[in-house]
């Protein structure tokens, strides 16, 4: 192992309980492991180890299968009951081999059996921390994902906004499919990314396709995949976005854009829960949740003809329609605020606030684009501004006028 490795392992400091009544087998391990950067504990019984996991919380646990007393099944099972992310390595004699792998289902992450070499139990711990690592990730991307798109983070205190976000944390736990109906600029991707990551499918993906984007041809690929020569240009196998989202969420923005064969192929997808890729023959299973939305009246398509009633049905199990910032013109200044403290140019400028005048103006405007639009405004203003505030004069002529008129 490389000077810079054991380094590494050193500045980590991962500490690892290893449990055997044979007291050769504990300074053995404590050498080979020592010698690798690991901080080593020993136990030589099922209860010392357990007070000894509660109190100094270990990265790892190895221990020895037939031990008197509470023997390393007894001990992993217990610790798996208080800490179920807890890494446990058995070491076993080839007659116990049996009792191993029924320990492993149990939740061990490997076994040994002894006699080992040291290479083999450097591997498998170097394994198991890898793993452990990971696990510890997982957990933290999932935290800092759902601290992101926390409820708190939707600005809003509207009657009409609280209505949709006491919609939205019901929906959140739930495994249904959710339709986010409402105007372009309403906010309908970071509901759904709201929604996702409120969920217990939080630490999984979250794929966005856009539905309008692309041509019918391009878009099946993108969402179903393709093998390798299915069509000019396909020079290898490659997987769609269902397969991507796996285990997580996929969100389907402008739902409504989708042609009648997309929508007769999307159907048997939500069906069936299994893609087919382009070109291919094999049915490949997914778990995924389905939020989409649109700006379209999909009922009113329904009856032209235009839009499927059976996807509508299987998209639409729970809808939220977001409302237009005309229509929660009371949220106008908490949004200003957000998106002044967001604009990098405003700290540099240090510009702080708007006035209350310009607030006046921007709650006449009637807002056909929404959130976006005014995001877009007030990142022009800041641009504009020669003072510590955004004033009216700093505002788009068009909108001077429908708030003056």
């Amino acid at each position: 192992m490389s000077s810079v490795v054991k380094l590494v392992l050193l500045l980590m400091g991962e500490t690892i309980l290893i449990v055997d009544d044979e007291i050769d087998m504990l300074e053995n391990c404590t050498r080979i492991l020592s010698n690798l950067g690991y901080q080593c504990i020993t136990a030589s019984n099922g209860e010392e180890a357990i007070k000894i996991v509660r109190e100094k919380l270990p990265d790892l646990i190895i221990t020895d299968l037939k031990m008197p007393g509470k023997n390393g099944l007894e001990l992993l099972k217990e610790i798996k009951g208080e800490n179920p992310d807890g890494i446990v390595i058995l070491f076993t004699a080839f007659a116990t081999i049996e009792s191993a792998v029924d320990a492993v289902k149990s939740g061990a992450f490997d076994y040994l059996q002894k006699p080992f070499t040291a290479d083999q139990l450097k591997i498998t711990v170097e394994r198991a921390l890898i793993q452990k690592r990971l696990t510890e990730e997982n957990k933290n991307l999932k935290e800092q994902l759902h601290e992101h798109f926390k409820f708190d983070n939707i600005i809003g205190q509207s009657q009409k906004i609280k209505d949709v976000l006491n919609m939205v944390r019901r929906v959140s736990r739930t495994e249904s499919n959710i339709l986010l109906l409402g105007e372009s600029g309403t906010g309908k991707e970071l509901i759904a990314r709201c929604i996702h990551a409120n969920s217990e499918r939080a630490g999984m993906p979250f794929i966005t396709v856009d539905c309008a984007s692309l041509p019918e041809n391009l878009l099946e690929s993108e969402l179903f995949g393709h093998e390798k020569g299915s069509f000019t240009g396909a020079h290898a196998s490659r997987q769609g976005m269902f397969e991507t989202a796996n285990g997580g969420t996929i969100f389907l923005d402008e739902i409504g854009e989708l042609t009648p064969n997309l929508q007769a192929k999307l159907l048997r997808v939500l069906q069936e829960r299994q893609v087919r890729r382009v070109g291919g023959r094999n049915l490949i299973d997914i778990d995924i949740r389905v939020v989409s939305a649109t700006n379209k009246d999909l009922e009113g398509a329904i009856k032209e003809k235009a839009f499927r009633e059976d996807l509508f049905f299987r998209l639409n199990v729970i809808s939220i329609t977001l409302p237009p910032l005309r229509e929660r013109v009371d949220d106008i200044p908490l949004l200003c605020n957000f998106f002044i403290k967001d604009e990098p140019v405003a700290n540099k400028k240090q510009i702080k606030e708007i006035t209350q005048a310009a607030i006046e103006i921007l709650k006449k405007y009637g807002w056909p684009g929404n959130i976006r639009e005014l995001q877009n405004v007030i990142e022009r203003a800041v641009s504009l501004s020669d003072g510590g505030s955004i004033t009216v004069d700093d505002l788009p002529d068009n909108i001077r006028g429908k708030g003056q008129g």
